[in-house]
């Protein structure tokens, strides 16, 4: 009884991930064909894109985190079939969205030059990612908008809109590459400023496509998201930021680690800037997958909590977790055996490839932690346990893997595989920890 449990709960988690690893994989295409197109204008261009696109990531991951909140809360509501409290939330969650997505786009303007200076980026390509910056920063706003869209969508467990808005994203990104980057139908070529617009332009394109559908759609119409106007309400503002600020702390742990080392490969020089874009970006790549099955794994636990199903609760965490794990144990073997083919797609550059191939044997020694943490940090958010998991991320992340990178990047200059290092210990602390912590709360 139980094995037909856990093969009926697997099937129900990979029928509500699917849309949601092509929503992340599309979303990931986009980062791999900036790095590819922007490897084709060389070795600068490329490190300015992995450097600006590290400085959007911080901005992103905060938004992100603070309104993944909406997921648990709305999946919990959905389960309990008390649909109009959750577009309530819904509405508040538009306003928060937009004051976090200004906020961030104004800071970016004011400190991107002078952080980048003080850090002290190669001078070579500082002025070209500063410009990218503040071209993908223009999409912020719209960026807050889609994720409040998205994981409204997500909690009431319908997917399939995701999916399509990203795919669309896709297409018009590339296109807009085509157009903006190299200088096409009478656009001047703009490099990597040109692949931020294109960047920005894709995310409104999303956003709009995706808002659309939520309005016209039948099944949203009990949550009356777009037909009631509601002004800001502190205390639906204060639940959704004490569950979604510590979320952003542990999502932006992790992400903050890969983008502030990014940011330290900038100050060494444009190869070792570029072959980390090259493997950090394949990495994600992998990682969009247990991604997807760690969002379904919170809306999957939100909904049978909404229920009451205790019992229930515990095993799909369980389920998410192992699939987590076992696909990114896929990835590692993937990693191993064609690592060089992977890099041959980036670059022709022979010093950044012999750099790239490197780190990726890093990468694959971490993949199976970097799964089962991101697997257990989604069961856990479905029981809107957050501030436990923020503490972890940032104890495995901050006190022990940054340091790690950063001695062997600037204080005894190591090759750059050793600065990876760090990131093979921090997974594999937070992957024992959060585990630890799912078995723990998930028996109450």
């Amino acid at each position: 009884m139980q094995k037909n449990a856990r093969r009926i709960e697997l099937r129900a988690l990979l029928k509500l991930a699917g849309p949601l690893i092509i929503n992340n994989l599309a979303i990931a295409s986009i980062h791999f064909a900036d790095a590819v197109m922007a490897g084709r204008l060389g070795a600068e261009t490329l490190a300015a894109v992995a450097v600006g696109g590290s400085v959007w990531m911080l901005g992103f991951t905060l938004c992100l985190g603070v309104l993944m909140s909406v997921s648990p809360i709305v999946s919990r509501l959905y389960g309990a079939g008390d649909l109009a409290s959750a577009g309530r939330y819904v509405r508040q969650a538009f306003w928060l969205s937009q004051i976090m997505g200004f906020t961030i786009t104004l800071l970016a303007y004011l400190l991107a030059a002078p952080v980048l200076a003080f850090i002290g980026i190669d001078p070579g390509f500082r002025d070209m990612t500063v410009g990218y910056v503040q071209a993908i920063m223009l999409g912020m706003p719209a960026m807050g908008i889609f994720l409040v869209c998205r994981f409204t969508t997500e909690g009431i467990g319908s997917t399939r809109p995701i999916m399509f808005a990203s795919l669309l994203s896709l297409v018009c990104n590339v296109f807009g590459n085509w157009v903006f980057m190299y200088g096409n139908l009478g656009v001047p070529a703009m490099g990597a400023v040109g692949c931020g617009l294109s960047s920005a332009i894709s995310i409104w394109i999303m956003t709009i496509a995706l808002g659309l559908y939520i309005v016209r759609a039948r099944r949203y119409k009990p949550l009356a998201i777009f037909s009631v106007f509601e002004s800001i309400r502190l205390p639906a503002i204060r639940e959704l930021l004490a569950l979604g600020l510590p979320i952003a702390v542990t999502i932006t742990a992790e992400s903050g680690l890969f983008s502030a080392v990014a940011i330290l490969t900038g100050t060494i020089g444009a190869e070792i800037a570029a072959a980390h874009q090259i493997a950090i970006n394949f990495a994600s790549t992998m990682f969009m997958i247990p991604l997807a099955l760690s969002s379904a794994t919170t809306v999957r636990v939100g909904h049978a909590l909404g229920a009451g199903d205790h019992a229930g609760a515990r095993l799909r965490g369980w389920i998410g977790i192992g699939a987590c794990g076992v696909f990114m144990l896929v990835a590692a073997t993937f990693m191993l055996l064609f690592r060089d083919g992977v890099v041959d797609l980036y670059t022709n550059d022979v010093s950044v490839s012999e750099i790239a191939i490197s780190m990726l044997l890093m990468a694959a020694i971490f993949q199976v932690a970097d799964g089962v943490q991101i697997g257990a940090a989604g069961a856990l958010r479905g029981y809107k346990d957050a501030r436990v998991p923020m503490v972890i991320n940032t104890f495995a992340y901050w006190v022990l893997a940054f340091p790690l990178a950063y001695l062997a990047a600037v204080t005894f200059r190591a090759p750059p595989q050793y600065i990876w290092g760090g990131f093979v210990v921090g997974l594999a602390v937070a992957a024992s920890l959060l585990t630890l912590r799912y078995r723990m709360i998930s028996r109450t």
